[in-house]
């Protein structure tokens, strides 16, 4: 962690801006000076992780590393409070909309976006110089990657997830805590509810994002939480915490260090939470130029694009393309069904 040395009007700026949190005393001038110093990734800039974004903004977290592989739709405005309308209507990507409303909640931090999907290929690189990563994904494949990279680097990270009216949270520091995987040894079954059958509630959204928030910020001030898991039921107004102890020996993440999930040994990449969707992945280092592809669409079916997406209607099916080849398949959990839509229309 870097910890800048501003001139003295500078300073005087930021510590007016914090003055409420620099007189807390876990946090002071020198925390505050500590967080300005900080990056931070934020996997995911969905319901949970466009919460997060806006607290550590608005915390004066240095710089934000946003990652999302997604785009803004309708239904997302309920409950993701760092968006509106007149993002949604301009099509961006979810990382471009976060980093862009970052900038104007706080023009003295960097918010850096990387509209990508992370994968074994890039997330070490966009775990580079990151003091914490917070987790803001929508399915488990994602987060045992996380758990992988964090385990490989030594990067603390802070899992979160909410469904319904509940959710829950746990910070993990690799080497003095249980790691993911030392609690949930393997992702859920399929067939259990999501955020599309179960629904989800802001206020409960906004509880655990608080909670990993916090959590974040004691890791950035050297103070890391408890080894716990923290479970929240905003319907019912409750919290619970459930000491977790060591690391569980014979772990296959943080003890054996398989790293199955980082090496590519398991996990599709492919299924999206609850969507009806399919995302379809492409060759890496790929780029698009989205306009030439708009007007050879342009004859099939009803196309919208700019400079990070096109967006295609055909078959009954949406085609959502980004610049950097990849694509989701809306109206189809079919694998092979996606696949033919993006062959038959993109290339393979």
């Amino acid at each position: 962690m870097t910890v800048p040395q501003p001139d003295v009007q500078r300073e005087d700026e930021h510590m007016h801006r914090y003055a409420r949190q620099v007189v807390f005393p876990p946090v002071g001038e020198d925390g505050q000076r500590r967080l300005l110093g900080s990056t931070v990734l934020i996997a995911g800039c969905g319901a949970l992780g466009s919460g997060i974004a806006e607290l550590l903004a608005r915390a004066g977290v240095g710089t934000l590393r946003l990652v999302d592989r997604d785009y803004l739709e309708l239904h997302n405005l309920q409950r993701q409070s760092l968006y509106d309308e007149r993002l949604l209507a301009e099509a961006l990507p979810k990382a471009v909309a976060a980093a862009r409303r970052i900038r104007e909640i706080n023009s003295s931090i960097v918010a850096e976006a990387h509209p990508t999907d992370l994968t074994g290929d890039n997330v070490l690189e966009l775990f580079d110089g990151v003091d914490v990563v917070l987790d803001g994904t929508d399915n488990w494949e994602t987060r045992y990657l996380l758990n992988d990279a964090a385990v490989r680097t030594g990067t603390p990270w802070v899992y979160g997830g909410v469904i319904g009216a509940t959710g829950m949270s746990m910070s993990i520091v690799p080497g003095r805590t249980p790691c993911l995987r030392c609690i949930f040894p393997d992702p859920p079954p399929p067939g259990g509810d999501t955020c599309e059958t179960a629904g989800v509630l802001g206020p409960a959204v906004w509880m655990v994002a608080s909670v990993q928030a916090m959590s974040a910020l004691r890791i950035l001030l050297g103070d890391p939480p408890a080894a716990r898991l923290t479970t929240v039921d905003a319907w019912n107004a409750g919290t619970e915490g459930l000491d977790l102890g060591d690391p569980v020996p014979g772990c296959p993440a943080c003890d054996l260090r398989t790293g199955e999930f980082l090496n590519g040994a398991r996990g599709t990449g492919v299924r999206l939470c609850g969507r009806n969707s399919v995302q379809i992945a492409a060759r890496p280092g790929t780029r698009l130029d989205l306009g030439a592809v708009a007007i050879r669409l342009g004859s099939i079916g009803a196309v919208r694009h700019n400079e990070h997406l096109l967006k295609l209607h055909v078959d009954g099916h949406g085609l959502t393309l980004f610049a950097d080849g990849r694509a989701i398949v809306s109206g189809t959990e079919d694998e092979s069904v996606a696949r033919s839509l993006y062959a038959r229309y993109i290339g393979h």
